[in-house]
């Protein structure tokens, strides 16, 4: 899924939320699909961040030592969505088994800049 889609799908997926808040007539299965499409597009997000990250971080051996810092600029640009992404997961009440599932994601793409901070833990 690109960008583009996923930010078009946040927008319909935010649209049916608020419906569903409203819509008194509206069915639980059909409150429970939209609140599932709802967490499944920042999650979607954070899985998009972090493949992406690692992407870059295997490349960086071979990057041109010149464009290292853009390349490392673009890694922690990627980090910073997918934790804002996260947020957007956690208003969405995941279930347990996905929510240790975004944290160990989260744990993975600090790990990768705190190797490039530097900063290991």
């Amino acid at each position: 899924m690109s960008w583009m889609c996923l930010a078009d799908a946040d927008a319909a997926a935010y649209a049916d939320l608020q419906r569903s808040w409203k819509d008194a007539s509206m069915s639980p299965e059909e409150k429970s699909t939209i609140e599932a499409t709802a967490l499944q597009v920042p999650v979607s997000l954070v899985e998009m961040c972090l493949k992406y990250i690692n992407a870059i971080h295997e490349f960086l051996p071979a990057c041109n030592p010149n464009i290292t810092s853009d390349a490392k600029v673009g890694i922690h640009m990627l980090a910073g969505a997918a934790r804002a992404a996260y947020q957007t997961a956690l208003v969405n009440s995941p279930p347990e088994e996905e929510l240790q599932r975004l944290k160990a994601m989260l744990r993975d793409l600090r790990k990768v800049e705190n190797e490039l901070l530097d900063v290991a833990e």
